[in-house]
Formats: C-alpha cells, sequence, structure tokens
C-alpha cells in the first residue's frame, strides 16, 4: 500500500520533492524517485507484502521496464507460481506481479490480477506505458496534462495538483495506454443467469463459504491485521471470520469509536467480548470532532455531507487503529450486495432492485471507497474489504433479487443474516442496521453545528452565487473549507455525490 505518482516527462528536484511529500501519509517507510528516459516515477511506500525487498519504482532485469503500483494483489502468489515458468522476479512484494505480466501479455495482463491496485508501467524499451485501476476503484487514481502536455497520474488530488491544475479521475475497471486510450477490461454488470431461489440452503451455505474464503485471502500480509468493528452485522461478521481464520501467532485486535454512551461502542463491546478479540476503542468528544473537520476534509478529498459525516467516525477509528496494526478489514460492500440500504426497501420490482444494486456497486469508487482509502491511509493504515471480492459480488448478483426484499416484516440483508447463523449471538445477528455516522454519534453534533455556523442567509446567498448545487448548511460549511484547500475548478469534477445530504 503506497502513493505514487508517474509523469511522461521530466520534472524538476523540488516539484518531485512537494509531491512525495504530499503523499507522505501513504508511505512512511520509505519513498523514492526514478527518472528514465521521458517518464519520471515516484513513490512512497506502507510494507505490507515484502516488507524488507519491495522498494519502489521496481524495474525488470533488463531495467527496459519499471512499475509504480498501489495496493494488493491477493492471487499474486498464484501468478508468481505462473510466472516463474519464464521469467524471475527481483523481489518478493506482490506489486511486481503486474510488471511481469505486462512483459507476458501486454496491457491485457491487466486481467489476470485479483485485488485492489493502481499502478503505472513505463516501457521504456518500447517508448510507451501504461496505467491501470481496479475493477471497482478501491484504489485511487487521478490523471492529468502539464502544460507541455505530459500526462501525469498520482494517487490523490492535492499530489496531482502540483504539476497540473485540470484533474480527472481514472475511471474505475479501466486500463489506458498511448496507442488504445482507455479500455474498459471489466465491469460490474448483471448476470447472465440466477441461482435457483428454491433452493436457499444451497445459497445460504454460497454465501458463507465464499466470505470465509475472501477474509482468509485478506489475511494474507507480513505485518499484523486488525478489524474495524462497529457492532454492526457487517463488520461484526468479518470480525467474527477473521478470528476464526487469524495467524494463530498473532491476536486479532477490533477498533471501535464513538461519543460516550453511542450504540456503536456498546455494541462492539458486546461483539468483541463474545468473539473474543483484544478491543481498543476512543471516545470523541463534540470539540475533538468539530476540530477535526478541516483536516478530514483535507485527507478525504470531498465535501459532501454524508461522505464527511461518515469520514469523522472512520478518521478516528483509523488513528485508532494505526497504533497498533499496519491492515484493517472493514465492511464496505454488504449494503450494496444484499440491499441493506433503507431506500432499497421502497423498491419492490425485482429486476429494478438488481438494477439499482449494481449502479450502487458501481459508484463506489468516489463515495464509499473513497472514504475508506483516504481516511485509513491518512494515518499510514491499509484498509481491505472482504465484502467486495469479486467472486462474492458474481455470486451476489446471481441470487434472485426477491430474497433480498425487505420491508416491516423482513430484516434488511436477512439473507446474509441467515447465512451466518451460530457464528454470531442472535441479538448481534439479528441488530438493526445503522448509519456509521449515526451509530458513532456524529450526526447529531455535526447537523446542530452547521445550524450554528451557517445562516438562512448565508445559506440562500450561496444557493444564488455558486456555480454548483448547495443542498444543506452543512454541505456549504464543508463546501468552504473544502475550497480552501482545493480551489481548482476541475477538483469539482471528481466528487461522488450520496443522493442524500
Amino acid at each position: 500500500m503506497c502513493g505514487i505518482f508517474a509523469v511522461t516527462g521530466t520534472i524538476d528536484n523540488e516539484k518531485i520533492d512537494s509531491m512525495l511529500e504530499s503523499m507522505t501519509h501513504r508511505g512512511p517507510d520509505e519513498g523514492d524517485h526514478v527518472e528514465v528516459n521521458n517518464f519520471h516515477f515516484g513513490h512512497r511506500r506502507l510494507s505490507i507484502i515484502g516488507v524488507d525487498n519491495g522498494k519502489q519504482p521496481i524495474s525488470n532485469r533488463e531495467q527496459s521496464k519499471y512499475i509504480v503500483c498501489n495496493g494488493e494483489i491477493y492471487n499474486y502468489q498464484h501468478l508468481k507460481e505462473q510466472l516463474k515458468k519464464t521469467t524471475t522476479f527481483k523481489t518478493d512484494s506482490d506489486s511486481e506481479v503486474p510488471l511481469k505480466l505486462y512483459e507476458a501479455h501486454g496491457a491485457k495482463g491487466v486481467t489476470y490480477l485479483d485485488g485492489m491496485f493502481a499502478f503505472v508501467i513505463a516501457d521504456v524499451e518500447n517508448e510507451t506505458f501504461m496505467a491501470a485501476r481496479d475493477t471497482l476503484g478501491i484504489k485511487p487514481l487521478y490523471y492529468g496534462y502539464d502544460e507541455n502536455g505530459n500526462m501525469a497520474f498520482s494517487s490523490e488530488l492535492k499530489t496531482l495538483f502540483h504539476v497540473t491544475t485540470d484533474v480527472k479521475e481514472f475511471p474505475q475497471g479501466h486500463y489506458y495506454t498511448p496507442e488504445s486510450g482507455f479500455v474498459s477490461y471489466r465491469r460490474i454488470k448483471a448476470p447472465s443467469q440466477l441461482l435457483d431461489k428454491t433452493n436457499e440452503v444451497e445459497i445460504l451455505t454460497g454465501i458463507q463459504s465464499i466470505l470465509e474464503k475472501s477474509v482468509q485471502k485478506r489475511l494474507v500480509a507480513d505485518v499484523e491485521v486488525g478489524v474495524l468493528l462497529s457492532g454492526g452485522l457487517d463488520s461484526s461478521l468479518i470480525a467474527a471470520i477473521a478470528q476464526k481464520y487469524r495467524n494463530q501467532e498473532r491476536p486479532l485486535h477490533s477498533f471501535c469509536v464513538g461519543i460516550e454512551g453511542s450504540p456503536d461502542i456498546e455494541a462492539a463491546r458486546d461483539v468483541a467480548k463474545s468473539i473474543g478479540t483484544i478491543h481498543h476503542e476512543h471516545i470523541y468528544t463534540k470539540e475533538e470532532l468539530i476540530d477535526a473537520l478541516p483536516e478530514v476534509i483535507y485527507y478525504l478529498e470531498s465535501y459532501d455531507p454524508s461522505l464527511v459525516r461518515s469520514a469523522i467516525p472512520c478518521y478516528f477509528v483509523s488513528k485508532l487503529a494505526a497504533k497498533h496494526v499496519k491492515v484493517v478489514l472493514s465492511g464496505e460492500g454488504a449494503d450494496e450486495l444484499f440491499s441493506g440500504y433503507a431506500y432499497l426497501q421502497e423498491i419492490t420490482d425485482e429486476t429494478k432492485l438488481n438494477e439499482e444494486l449494481i449502479r450502487i456497486i458501481n459508484s463506489l469508487h468516489n463515495i464509499n471507497l473513497q472514504r475508506l482509502d483516504r481516511m485509513s491511509m491518512a494515518h499510514s493504515l491499509e484498509g481491505r474489504v472482504p465484502f467486495l471480492d469479486l467472486e462474492l459480488i458474481d455470486y451476489a448478483l446471481k441470487i434472485p433479487s426477491s430474497l433480498k426484499l425487505s420491508n416491516e416484516e423482513e430484516m434488511e440483508k436477512a439473507l446474509l443474516r441467515r447465512a451466518f447463523e451460530g457464528v454470531l449471538p442472535e441479538h448481534i445477528l439479528w441488530r438493526k442496521k445503522a448509519e456509521f455516522s449515526e451509530g458513532s454519534g456524529a450526526v447529531d453534533i455535526l447537523e446542530s453545528y452547521a445550524n450554528e455556523a451557517v445562516t438562512d442567509e448565508e445559506l440562500v446567498c450561496a444557493q444564488n452565487n455558486e456555480s454548483i448545487t448547495i443542498r444543506s448548511k452543512q454541505e456549504w460549511l464543508y463546501y468552504k473549507i473544502f475550497k480552501n484547500y482545493y480551489p481548482q475548478n476541475s477538483a469539482l469534477e471528481t466528487i461522488g455525490h450520496w443522493a442524500v445530504v
């Protein structure tokens, strides 16, 4: 896990230093940059796999191709065994595998990867390059062009703005080469065939088996892995499975934050005691929460109210977790796969519900996934999302959406709950969903603060004069902070929005 930048041209040393400094939080362990022919690469590393010899940029033996990569390749060991038949590896890092796939298959080598990643490869020998981002956009990547027409890439907006004011989000599930332009290599879409809805026992077994395999896959690391535990269904399931399959030499640490007496704090304590984790919690105050707003928005690179609200507890829990581990598992994705959001209860047509689930899965890249990446990496912590494993997504979308419908009689995500009967105590397994910011106690504090900080007249003025739509006092408050850090107009085009404010 790390921060990367790449430019198809040269950059002066002063600018290189400032770019590396802007993403030190993404990789405090080591950093370097290299200039080869007409390419300039920079990298800040958070060492997770191949800790002692995975420094980037990584080149091939002939030094004719280089890579900078951010993320984790979960099937790297399998791919490495296959590639060893025809090539040699210089490092133990999973980040070298995409480079070797490029050597063997060209840009289409990205289709072999299972993981969360963003990378750029310079093919010096053939005077070309490629960039790619994982299917869901779990790892961030932005691009733009400098005043000389050079193409530049980076993990965060703040880094790319050192070389250009015109930035765009690199589309998830795409790769880019100068010859092909942007190519969609994989996108989440409706399955061609559904599972038999009358065989619910088999469906429940499949959910449990694939999710357990997904968690096991994400426990692979050369450092300690912990879990973010809000006490809700999703994080509790991930924690219970992780505890079951963890490295027995390392205890499993769980982490929770909230205001005194908030539902998440109490529920997480209950879950931690039930499954036997070493539990850590931080009780934040109203003042601490409000004081953190500017820093949260700076790292988040968004002003969307729903995203900011949920980012604040994520920021504090990541800060807490980083004191003990370098990797955490999180519960993002379950609501999208199993219809967990309240508004989805209003969709009773099965076809429309499935279409909406696919839409929101493909929208995660600059909403929930941006929140987890930015808030965890602000504290040099890697976040992994087992629910968003490609095999699990494929399987969940094959489940007839009629089994995911919820109403007053049928609780949301009932199918997921039934799949794990006996894994958690009943009162935990069937605890009703609360949004992260609600359960942690952030919602009311932020709403009250925005109402005090922004007058009705100021809101009306902003709504009449700003070039963007301002939907609430909270949004105007966050937008003003955002513009202090990111005054460039192009930054606004990268903002993902929830439907609610």
